[in-house]
């Protein structure tokens, strides 16, 4: 008989570029995390580098992507059902405070990053 986990699977995903940077790759990190959470995942999704600028109000609201459902709802839907966490070191080099973050996001460090991606069940991704 197989033992069934009282946890869902965890995934962190991880998003090192902007949409300034590639569209369509910083998209499809926050697609597969909403996908993940709908699917019954815990999910963690890290912004690194120029994805830290996506932790703003606004700046989700500003990306376009055809085909693509827009940033913010997937954001928000993150947010709502998982985590969302920004490097610290990245958020210092763009003088990002935690105080000026969208509600649900938190700046956290690279031991913590470890921590969760290093947990039993967990998988993680990197866009």
């Amino acid at each position: 008989m197989t033992e069934v986990s009282a946890q869902p699977r965890a995934l962190v995903v991880k998003c090192t570029t902007g949409p300034d940077e590639n569209t369509e790759r910083c998209v499809q990190a926050f697609t597969v995390a909403t996908t993940a959470l709908a699917a019954g995942a815990r999910v963690s999704l890290w912004l690194t580098g120029d994805a830290t600028w996506l932790a703003l109000p606004g700046r989700a609201e500003a990306v376009e992507l055809p085909h693509s459902p827009p940033l913010a709802e997937l954001r928000d839907a993150i947010t709502a059902g998982g985590s969302v966490a920004v490097c610290t070191q990245c958020a210092a080099r763009r003088d990002i405070s935690e105080a000026a973050l969208i509600p649900g996001a938190r700046i956290a460090g690279s031991a913590s990053f470890v921590a969760e991606i290093l947990e039993p069940g967990t998988q993680a991704l990197v866009y």
